[in-house]
C-alpha cells in the first residue's frame, strides 16, 4: 500500500534489517502485544536480550559491541519497531539513543569500556534521567543538583517519566553543580549512576492510559554518593543532554512512521471486508476519501524520515530538521489513527485491532521529546531568527 514505493530508495542491506526487524516482531511481540498493553507489562530482559543479539542496542554506534550502521538503518528499524508499538520503539530508543549515546559520546574509556558491550547486549538496560516533576520543556531549571564532597561527587533530586528506569541497571542523570558555567551560573553536568546505588530508588509509574507495554518510572536521588569517576567528562551544560535528545528524536520520526502504518494497514483491511449496504466500506466514497489521505500522509512523512535519514549520514542534518520531522510524523501518524478508529466504528476502540492503541501511544509520543509547541518553536526561531521561547 506504499503508492511511492519508498522503500525503493533503500540499500539492500537496508531492506535486510526491515524485513529482520519486520518477521521477528510479527513472531515475538505481535500476538502478544496487546495483553502487555491491557496488563500493564512489557518483558523487557527477555526482548532486551533479543534485541541485542540482531545488534539493534546503540546500532547507529560505533565499537564496543556496537554494529555502527548507518543512520537510515536505525531509522528503518524503528519504523518497524513502532509499528508493533511505540513502547518497544521507545525501549530501544531509550537503550541505544539516549543512555548509550550519552555514554559513547561524552564518557569515559573506562565508563565506555564497563557499559557500552553489556548494554549493546541487552545485558545491561540503561534509562536517562532528565525531566523532572516540574521542569518538562525547561530542563535548565531541573533542581536535581550535585555537590561535591571532597573528590566525590553527592547527588540529590527527582526525576519523572523515564522509560526504563525501575529495570535499569544504569542511569544516566542530568544535574546542575556549583561549578562557575560561562556566564557565572552553574553547570548541568551527566553522572552516569549504577541504579544499585545507596540512596537511589525508581518506582514504577501506574495508572496510564498510554504507553502501557513499556515500562516509565520515577528516580529518586536521596544523598547518592558516586566517585569522580561517575562524571561524563565531556558534557558540560545542556548541549550534552539536548544532543542526545536529537539522536532520539530521529528514531521517533522513522518510528511514528510505522505506528500510522499498522492502524492504515488495519484500516484497509478492515474496509474491505466489513460490509454496509450491500457492499464494502472501502467501495464509499466518504471511505476511500480517508485512505486516500492517510496514503498521502504516511507518503509524505516517509520522504520526511529517508531525506532527513540521508542528510544525517551525509552530516547535513540539523536540529531544526529532526524538529520538522518530529513535529510533522508524529501528527500525521496521529491524525491516521484517528481516521482509522472511525472506519473501524466501535471495534475501533477494542485491543483485537492495533489501533486505539497506536492512537493512545501516539498520544505520548506528540509531546515526549520535546512537545509539538517546543518543536514548533525550533521552527519558528530557524524562520524568523528570533527566539520565542521566553
Amino acid at each position: 500500500m506504499d503508492v511511492l514505493h519508498i522503500d525503493d530508495q533503500l540499500t539492500d542491506e537496508e531492506r535486510m534489517i526491515r524485513d529482520t526487524v519486520r518477521a521477528y516482531v510479527a513472531d515475538k511481540v505481535d500476538p502478544y502485544v496487546a495483553d502487555w498493553f491491557e496488563s500493564g507489562t512489557f518483558p523487557a530482559r527477555e526482548l532486551g536480550l533479543d534485541l541485542g543479539r540482531m545488534g539493534l542496542l546503540g546500532m547507529h554506534l560505533e565499537g564496543y559491541g556496537c554494529a555502527g550502521l548507518g543512520a537510515v538503518a536505525y531509522g528503518v528499524a524503528c519504523r518497524e519497531l513502532e509499528a508493533a508499538d511505540s513502547g518497544l520503539r521507545s525501549f530501544v530508543s531509550v537503550q541505544g539513543s539516549l543512555a548509550m549515546t550519552a555514554i559513547h559520546k561524552y564518557g569515559s574509556e573506562e565508563q565506555k569500556q564497563e557499559w557500552l558491550p553489556r548494554m549493546a547486549a541487552g545485558e545491561a538496560l540503561g534509562c536517562f534521567g532528565l525531566t523532572e516533576p516540574d521542569h518538562g520543556s525547561d530542563p535548565g531549571s531541573m533542581r536535581t543538583y550535585a555537590k561535591r564532597d571532597g573528590t566525590d561527587w553527592v547527588l540529590n533530586g527527582t526525576k519523572m517519566w523515564i522509560t526504563n528506569g525501575s529495570i535499569a541497571d544504569v542511569a544516566v542523570v542530568w544535574a546542575r553543580t556549583d561549578e562557575a558555567g560561562s556566564a557565572g551560573g552553574r553547570h548541568v553536568r551527566g553522572f552516569v549512576v549504577p541504579t544499585d546505588s545507596k540512596g537511589f530508588s525508581a518506582p514504577e509509574i501506574h495508572k496510564k492510559l498510554s504507553l502501557r507495554a513499556s515500562v516509565t518510572s520515577e528516580l529518586i536521588l536521596e544523598e547518592v554518593r558516586l566517585p569522580a569517576s561517575a562524571l561524563l567528562p565531556e558534557a558540560q551544560g545542556l548541549r550534552g543532554p539536548l544532543g542526545c535528545l536529537a539522536e532520539a528524536r530521529y528514531g521517533i520520526l522513522w518510528g511514528a512512521i510505522g505506528a500510522g502504518r499498522a492502524c492504515y494497514e488495519a484500516a484497509v483491511s478492515y474496509a474491505k471486508s466489513r460490509e454496509q449496504f450491500g457492499k464494502p466500506l472501502g467501495a464509499f466514497q466518504l471511505t476511500q476519501e480517508k485512505l486516500a489521505w492517510m496514503e498521502v500522509a504516511l507518503g509524505q512523512a516517509g520522504l520526511v524520515a529517508l531525506h532527513v535519514g540521508r542528510n544525517k549520514e551525509a552530516g547535513k542534518a540539523t536540529p531544526q530538521q529532526v524538529s520538522f520531522g518530529k513535529l510533522a510524523n508524529v501528527r500525521a501518524a496521529l491524525d491516521v489513527a484517528r481516521q482509522a478508529r472511525t472506519i473501524l466504528g466501535a471495534n475501533g476502540i477494542t485491543l483485537e485491532y492495533p489501533v486505539i492503541r497506536h492512537m493512545n501511544n501516539l498520544e505520548s509520543v506528540l509531546t515526549y521529546e520535546g512537545t509539538q509547541e517546543i518543536h514548533t518553536l525550533v521552527l519558528g526561531e530557524a524562520i524568523t531568527g528570533l527566539s520565542a521561547y521566553r
